[in-house]
């Protein structure tokens, strides 16, 4: 199988058994690229998106020397926090989205949780 197989077949694995435990609390879901990472809190029971946060923002770009580094992942990590504790959610379930636990999507995870989110 191909790696883009591989992926999908891991990321679809894990969604549906966030599904079965979530109990109706929101996703947080972390997508990467080599130059990017961007994250989403997802309503699934509304299919809408409550918050999201990017190294593409002009917030993310002003402070960081790398969009795609793990101190990068830390800040959105941080921004993705705040702006969902301001839409009312404290706690999420945390979808990787395929992605190992480690790097920056441990950073990510790490950072929202020491701003306030409970996963």
């Amino acid at each position: 199988m191909a790696k883009v197989d591989l992926h999908t077949r891991r990321k679809e694995r894990i969604r549906s058994k966030l599904r079965k435990v979530s109990s109706g609390k929101p996703r947080l879901t972390v997508h990467r690229t080599n130059k990017y990472l961007y994250v989403q809190v997802i309503d699934d029971v509304k299919s809408v998106t409550v918050a999201s946060a990017s190294t593409l923002e002009s917030a993310a770009k002003a402070d960081l020397k790398s969009s795609s580094n793990v101190e990068a992942a830390k800040l959105v990590g941080k921004l993705i926090a705040e702006r969902a504790t301001k839409a009312g959610i404290k706690e999420v379930v945390f979808d990787r989205s395929g992605y190992k636990f480690h790097g920056r999507i441990k950073a990510i995870a790490d950072a929202a949780r020491e701003s306030g989110l409970s996963f």
